[in-house]
């Protein structure tokens, strides 16, 4: 196996549903990625099952107590894991962490609800913090969710064609070319002859022009801040 991911969360199955489908199962029958679900409740020392309290201060919500979570994640930690907190206030997800992480052998996703987790998780047992976006969820488990199938896909035979990775969205600091299948004409609209003319050359060329417009138009911030060999 190359990466097993453990997720912490109050919503099991949100995560079951979503291992069991597509490329993700596939990968999990070939032994190339593990992927488990663990309710924080199972650490839970109360009757009822209480992983949640009023916040210190005061104000709106609840937070996630310190104890069923400490005793989750220290029952799952191994001298290889990272544990990794999804926050709306993390270091953002990108192409370039996605491909770092999946160097890794064990992630620990703490699934964040409510109004998020007390500090001391935060400061004592965390090792990384990461966003998946500048928005809020009802809930961290599908944004633990987004970075395994973000992270996965840079596992070796993962996607089949290694090739799929350097094509796409986000490598080399550019946004995809556009892509077109048959019929070449469809309802007057016409694939560009480029593609049809079978010259190697000028079919790369055309993509990275079409590339370099499309990051331009939509998405400058990538052209200065990185490579776009």
């Amino acid at each position: 196996m190359n990466i097993e991911f453990d997720i912490l969360t109050l919503f099991p199955e949100m995560v079951e549903g979503f291992s069991a489908s597509s490329m993700l199962a596939r990968a999990q029958s070939k032994g190339l990625i593990g992927l488990n679900a663990y309710n924080i409740r199972d650490w839970s020392v109360d009757k009822h099952k209480t992983t949640d309290d009023l916040p210190y201060g005061g104000g709106a919500g609840m937070v996630l107590r310190p104890e069923p979570i400490f005793d989750a994640v220290e029952s799952l930690r191994r001298s290889e894991s990272k544990v990794i907190y999804m926050a709306p206030d993390g270091i953002p997800l990108t192409t370039t962490l996605a491909r770092q992480l999946a160097r890794e052998s064990h992630l620990i996703l703490l699934s964040g609800h409510y109004e998020g987790v007390d500090q001391r998780i935060r400061d004592h047992l965390v090792d990384q913090e990461i966003s998946i976006g500048d928005f809020v969820l009802t809930n961290g488990t599908l944004p633990s969710i987004v970075l395994v199938d973000a992270v996965s896909r840079f596992i070796p035979d993962f996607l089949g064609d290694e090739k799929s990775l350097t094509d796409e969205t986000f490598m080399n600091n550019l946004l995809a070319f556009p892509q077109y299948t048959r019929p070449a004409n469809f309802r007057d609209m016409c694939v560009p002859e480029v593609l049809l003319s079978g010259d190697h050359q000028a079919i790369r060329d055309w993509r990275k022009d079409q590339q370099l417009k499309k990051t331009q138009e939509l998405r400058p911030d990538l052209l200065e801040n990185g490579d776009t060999v």
